[in-house]
């Protein structure tokens, strides 16, 4: 036998080495590690698919009038089907069919924005300002918020749009946004009272930053993902709700919307005289609009909430590893 010593480094470099690889060793091995992968999604089908949608539809609607004859005119010949002349063919009146869907679009739109920008504005008042302040203050904005939740919303809409007589689509798309931003004035209160006890924000506090200050630069822009999902929900709340009024009667008298030419398509019978082109083409458009913005707001979602967006890429792991495990036995 040899008395040779062997040194603390050759003793570490003749271990074993059938541990195996770690992470860190893996990404040495293969090249600098990326970093930041996961964070933000590299790709969304919903989020285009959701954008390619209302993008042509908001098109559809500011182009097409310049296009297409007046909405209202009477000179054509009723109940055309889809022509050559006529692409959506004519109503009970005779009516331009795609003259009215491009106007209809409009005012539906309006009343969207319109209604979703009082609802997103009141949600702020209400459920930042709530959050961020605490005390008394909060539980009486608390209080508000809470009434306006248990207060059932279409059936009050349907209660004050039957006194007036006169309803302009302003007016409309202004009940529909006070009675739609309690619920998203709970979740922003919520969210608010957990960022306001978070370090950066009793740091600003501390350096005698004002309350608005810090409400806007410390705490807003943690909030725009679920602010910018809370107004695409108003916007889909309201165009549903409008239709929904219009086809009961109680929408706008003075305006053309999607849903005034469904009412008008119901009173006009026309799905008993087979007038499918009067009726169908505005509720493909209410649902396309919908659809589109339900896909850019699942695909916010899965901003705001990783897990959403991790978890298809979780589950093929898990079904790989099963797969792999089930060979290797």
């Amino acid at each position: 036998m040899s008395d040779t010593k062997l040194t603390p480094m050759q003793i570490v470099k003749e271990q074993p080495t059938d541990e195996p690889a770690t992470t860190m060793t893996l990404a040495t091995a293969t090249g600098r590690p990326k970093r930041g992968r996961g964070l933000m999604p590299t790709r969304s089908a919903k989020f285009v698919t959701g954008l390619v949608l209302v993008l042509a539809i908001t098109l559809f609607a500011i182009i097409a009038p310049f296009f297409t004859q007046n909405p209202r005119s009477t000179d054509n010949a009723a109940l055309q089907p889809p022509s050559a002349e006529h692409w959506l063919g004519t109503t009970k009146l005779g009516n331009d069919m795609l003259a009215q869907l491009a106007i209809g679009a409009q005012g539906s739109l309006l009343v969207g924005v319109t209604a979703g920008g009082i609802a997103i504005v009141l949600s702020l008042l209400f459920g930042v300002l709530a959050g961020y302040l605490g005390g008394w203050r909060e539980d009486g904005l608390a209080l508000i918020t809470n009434v306006m939740i248990v207060i059932p919303g279409l059936p009050l809409v349907m209660v004050i749009a039957s006194f007036v007589p006169q309803r302009s689509w302003q007016l409309v798309a202004f009940v529909l946004g006070i009675t739609s931003w309690a619920g998203a004035a709970y979740v922003l209160r919520l969210q608010t009272r957990s960022l306001r006890t978070r370090d950066y924000v009793s740091a600003a506090k501390v350096a005698g930053e004002r309350s608005f200050r810090v409400i806007l630069v410390e705490i807003m822009p943690n909030l725009l993902p679920l602010l910018t999902a809370q107004f695409l929900f108003a916007i889909i709340f309201a165009i549903l709700g409008e239709a929904g009024l219009s086809y009961l009667g109680l929408g706008p008298n003075s305006s053309i919307t999607w849903g005034t030419i469904l009412n008008d398509a119901q009173s006009g019978q026309a799905l008993g005289r087979g007038a499918w082109w009067w009726f169908v083409p505005p509720g493909v458009m209410i649902a396309l609009l919908g659809a589109g913005l339900a896909l850019i707001n699942f695909a916010i979602d899965e901003i705001i909430n990783p897990k959403l967006r991790n978890a298809p890429d979780a589950a093929r792991r898990v079904r790989r590893a099963a797969k792999t495990k089930g060979v290797a036995a």
